[in-house]
This record gives structure tokens, sequence and C-alpha cells, in this order.
């Protein structure tokens, strides 16, 4: 791997995997609010916290440095989708308390949310690898790539944060293995 944005490539098949499980998860009746839970986790810890965090903490600023703008523009896009479904996991997860609690209803609500961020991410993905990867890719030097890769590599392995992309990656895998194969 010589890109850094292939690192973040890499992170999306697995992301979309996870959205293909939610987009099944939403088709059952009775659902199995662990497994509710343990999106909203994987989404909040590896969506998010690790692969949003890279984006956001890494990515973002060096293309900040290379001319690009934060506040409008693919960049300050890409932060919107990320806010956006922020509140879509928020949603999910405030609904699954009120589902635990008795509250019927708000299964609609998880859904709808699940669904909400489903989309968003699909296209925001999309948006990524084509168009706002392929940007950062023309202006990189291999240097630029190769101190981003020792930098994804360091937050993959666990070295921050405490739980490693493969822990994650394995957790997506078993939620697929149950959801995806139902079909």
């Amino acid at each position: 791997m010589d890109r850094a944005t292939q690192n973040l490539e890499n992170d999306h098949q697995h992301i979309l995997k996870l959205i293909d499980v939610m987009e099944v998860m939403v088709k059952q009746p009775e659902p199995n609010i662990s497994h509710l839970e343990e999106v909203v986790t994987l989404i909040r810890q590896f969506a998010d916290g690790l692969h949003h965090a890279k984006e956001e903490n890494l990515l973002f600023p060096l293309m900040a440095e290379k001319g690009f703008s934060m506040q409008q523009g693919p960049v300050a896009v890409m932060l919107m989708d990320h806010d956006q479904g922020r509140i879509f996991v928020k949603g999910m997860a405030e609904n699954i308390q009120l589902y635990k609690s008795g509250t019927a209803d708000s299964l609609t609500s998880i859904y709808g949310n699940m669904l909400g961020y489903a989309d968003l991410l699909s296209n925001h993905i999309a948006k990524e690898n084509n168009i706002l990867f392929r940007m950062a890719d023309n202006v990189f030097t291999s240097e630029n790539h190769q101190s981003l890769l020792d930098q994804f590599n360091l937050i993959d392995s666990g070295s921050v944060g405490g739980i490693s992309g493969k822990e994650y990656i394995r957790r997506i895998e078993i939620l697929s293995n149950i959801y995806l194969t139902i079909n």
C-alpha cells in the first residue's frame, strides 16, 4: 500500500459491510437488542472513533495545508456528513434505551435512524473514494502518504485507543455472518 487513502478505502469496505448488516437488521420484526447495541458500538468506535478520527485529525488537516478549505468545499461537506452521522447514531442509541425500557414504538425510530445512517454513509463513502481521496492523491507527495500511513498504522494497531482495527473488523464479520447469510 503506497497511498494513505488506500488505508481509508480499506476501512470503507468494512463500514459498507456493516451498513449491509444494518439494512438486513431493519427488516427484523423482533430485533436482537445486543446486536443493535453492537452496531452502535462499532459505528462509534470503528467508523467514527477510528476511521473518522484518521480523516478529521490527520487527512483533512494535511489537505488544509495543501490549500483545501475546511469551511467550504469537499472537506467541509465530509465534516458535515460526519456530524450528521453522529446525529443518526445518537438517535439509534437513545431509542434503543427507550425500546429496552418498554417503549415498543421506539423500534421505528431505531430503524429510521439506522436507514438514515446507512444512506448517508453509503453516499459519503462514494464521494470520498471517488472524489475527495483522488484530490488528496493528486496533491500529496510520497512522503505525505508515508507519514499518514505510519500514523494510520499506529491507530489501526490499537496503539491509539487500545482496541485494534482488526478487532473491530472481526466483530463486523461476526454480525455479517449472522445477518448476511439469512437472506
